[in-house]
């Protein structure tokens, strides 16, 4: 592991202040220290808090280390960065890192062993050994942002990974493309296990969210289903539709001018980098061949429509396409709207991440949250902002499961 570099001043100034950075680092860990979603506090722009705990009062320092300093690390580095975290990173390619550390993306390059949290950014292929790698050598929370997760996680027993999947991105590549605001408003999926801790979800969790990304926990199985269909086959289908497009531009020359709005919306995603979608396609070939096989079934019921002039049967298919668009979930929720569920966490490993889980299973929409671990006993508390239309649904599975939840409609 390469010694982390700093860039900041003097050599002389560069040292003694990656001692200081190193010293925060290796400060050890409070485990009954709160983390908490910055929206749901409101805790300032540097997303530090202050806590008591016990008789003293404790100032969470937070290191992250990222490997893998393309579109997404650089994203989540210089967003992490930003927001107060001392932030080391690494790359295959040497030349990556010092570019991310002249950008101001990192603080230093190297990895830090005492960061309390790893992301593995880097091609599907290479997560788990890079996984395995980062458990080795580091003592705090690894987690990784590949777009599939079955193999990553059903390969790892470790309860200090947690994998996870933001889904957000740019048509940029790199560090060109990197955005401290890039997760605003995204969904980032957490795929807890039966051996991931709840200290090492709350903390994932807490890291997504203070980039500004709407937390979801889904098994890893499950987000791969659901993936192939959001995500993989609509990258392929506007790939082959692009395709097409080219290939009928040969005979008809204004094809391509044609091209309107609805076009190049539909294809924008073709113009992602090609190389990613191999490991992709490899890893979760079942899902997506099954998404394909299902969509393909529906393109010929549509092209069998069109062909026999079955006008009714075209409109109730284009009428329920509709709905369903007009129904997609919206983003933001306005205060009114919300209630707050606290929810003591049953002592029994990944209940934490249970009830995330069980809030994506039910379609609740979770605003924000809190995670408390008391020093006076081995529970803690998750406290959770949700729509308050879907407060009895959840309530109910929550029940049903074994937890008390209280709840109070916020006014």
């Amino acid at each position: 592991m390469a010694p982390a570099r700093s860039g900041r001043g003097s050599s002389t100034h560069r040292r003694n202040a990656e001692r200081g950075d190193l010293a925060r680092c290796t400060q050890a860990r409070e485990p009954d220290v709160a983390l908490v979603a910055p929206s749901l506090t409101g805790i300032g722009a540097e997303g530090l808090r202050t806590l008591s705990v016990g008789s003293s009062t404790v100032s969470p320092q937070r290191c992250v280390n990222v490997l893998g300093l393309g579109l997404i690390g650089g994203s989540i580095g210089v967003g992490l960065r930003e927001r107060g975290w001392l932030v080391h990173g690494e790359d295959r390619t040497p030349e990556r890192g010092e570019d991310a550390l002249r950008r101001g993306f990192i603080d230093a390059v190297g990895l830090n062993p005492s960061a309390d949290l790893t992301v593995i950014a880097a091609p599907v292929l290479a997560v788990p050994g890079l996984v395995m790698q980062a458990l080795d050598t580091t003592t705090g929370v690894v987690t990784d942002v590949g777009s599939v997760k079955s193999h990553i996680v059903n390969g790892c027993s470790d309860p200090r990974f947690i994998g996870g999947h933001p889904m957000a991105g740019s048509e940029l590549e790199g560090l060109d493309g990197a955005d401290p605001n890039m997760f605003n408003g995204a969904v980032w999926v957490l795929t807890p296990s039966a051996h991931t801790s709840d200290d090492s979800f709350s903390i994932a969790a807490a890291m997504a969210s203070e980039l500004g990304a709407e937390v979801l926990a889904l098994a890893a199985d499950r987000h791969d289903e659901v993936v192939a269909v959001v995500s993989h086959v609509p990258h392929l289908t506007a790939s082959a539709l692009m395709g097409l497009a080219s290939e009928r531009s040969e005979e008809h020359a204004v094809l391509l001018r044609m091209a309107a709005g609805g076009f190049r919306d539909m294809t924008r995603i073709a113009s992602g980098h090609p190389s990613i979608w191999l490991d992709i396609c490899a890893e979760n070939r079942v899902a997506i061949t099954e998404t394909l096989d299902g969509l393909i079934e529906r393109l010929i019921d549509m092209r069998n429509v069109v062909y026999d002039g079955d006008r009714q049967g075209l409109l109730e298919r284009l009428q329920r396409a509709r709905e369903a668009r007009a129904n997609l979930p919206v983003r933001g929720i306005h205060p009114t709207d919300l209630a707050e569920v606290r929810i003591p966490i049953l002592d029994r490993p990944g209940a934490a991440a249970e009830i995330f889980t069980l809030a994506a299973e039910l379609g609740v929409n979770v605003s924000s949250f809190e995670v408390v671990h008391s020093v006076e006993g081995n529970r803690g508390i998750t406290v959770l902002l949700i729509d308050a239309a879907a407060v009895e649904r959840y309530r109910g599975g929550l029940i049903a499961r074994g937890f008390r939840p209280s709840v109070q409609r916020l006014s």
